[in-house]
């Protein structure tokens, strides 16, 4: 069964071919762990098709860039608009003017942020893909696009739910739904600390493969959350290209090659020594390794439905 929807513009925002922009796409709630495979799909809504849609378009003008590594550049989006919402792990069409083609990126930044600040970030690749080349190439302070949010791969427990213990694994730019999910974890730990009343997040394992530390995103935000949370918080990188000396500062969290089934089978142990909470895996990243996480964790006995992933590339 699938519902479909007109979209809604909300505010001011102009493309150059709105009639393919703006026609009603589908809308359709589905389990994250819907049968894999790795046929590419190089078109974001055609990738997206059966995942749930918000209705509205936002809005937004770019108010903050920065290169997070050589090949990754970071926007930090104002959306003033007071009904724009997002759940960490999810992603949004990027709509620029003039250009057809809609990006798809997921958003990087934690819910708390767009409550304190009006603002999102995204950690976009360079490729030659127009919406990544635009972000790169043209893209400047004040740039103004328009956003929608989608996706059914998120982290939003209800205040009273019971605590499950998070297992995030992460491969290249796959970091960024995930990195979403740790800071909103990280979040809702310190607004308890504060004295606040809500969900109490269980134990946070984040497990990052890349090629080398230049590639790690977010590498000391991620460390700081772990230290500010000790025994609560923990992450491993793995770098499989490393040929240079490490960084001190990160040479405690660093292991050499992928994410084996030793390295699964550690964290799934020392997750379930809690007994009383489950735990549940977030994955993303290239399709290959998607593949092969979740086939590793089954044979693990973690079970299929407690398996969430996200892949688009």
């Amino acid at each position: 069964m699938t519902a479909r929807c007109w979209v809604k513009v909300v505010g001011s925002f102009s493309a150059q071919r709105p009639s393919g922009l703006l026609r009603p796409l589908p809308l359709c709630r589905l389990p994250v762990t819907r049968k894999m495979t790795s046929r590419r799909k190089t078109d974001h809504l055609e990738r997206t098709a059966t995942n749930s849609r918000q209705m509205s378009i936002f809005p937004a003008k770019v108010c903050g860039i920065m290169s997070e590594t050589d090949s990754v550049r970071r926007l930090r989006l104002s959306v003033p608009h007071p009904d724009f919402s997002f759940k960490a792990g999810q992603w949004v069409d990027f709509f620029i003017p003039g250009l057809e083609k809609v990006g798809g990126f997921s958003i990087c930044s934690s819910p708390a942020l767009l409550r304190r600040e009006g603002v999102i970030e995204l950690a976009v690749k360079y490729s030659a893909h127009p919406p990544a080349h635009w972000i790169h190439r043209t893209c400047t302070l004040d740039s103004e696009v328009a956003l929608r949010v989608g996706g059914d791969f998120f982290f939003d427990p209800a205040p009273s739910g019971g605590p499950v213990d998070l297992l995030l694994v992460a491969g290249g730019v796959g970091i960024n739904p995930l990195y979403s999910i740790l800071l909103h974890a990280a979040d809702l730990q310190r607004h308890l600390l504060a004295g606040g009343q809500g969900y109490e997040p269980g134990t946070v394992q984040l497990c990052y493969s890349a090629k080398s530390a230049d590639d790690l995103l977010f590498k000391r935000s991620i460390i700081a959350a772990c230290r500010e949370f000790p025994g609560k918080f923990s992450c491993d990188f793995h770098l499989t290209r490393q040929s240079e000396d490490i960084d001190p500062e990160l040479r405690p969290f660093v292991s050499g090659g992928r994410i084996s089934d030793q390295v699964l089978k550690d964290h799934l142990e020392r997750l379930g020594r809690n007994g009383e909470r489950e735990t549940v895996c977030y994955l993303c990243g290239p399709p290959p390794m998607i593949e092969s996480v979740s086939r590793q964790l089954q044979h693990l006995g973690l079970s299929r439905d407690r398996i969430l992933f996200e892949k688009w590339w």
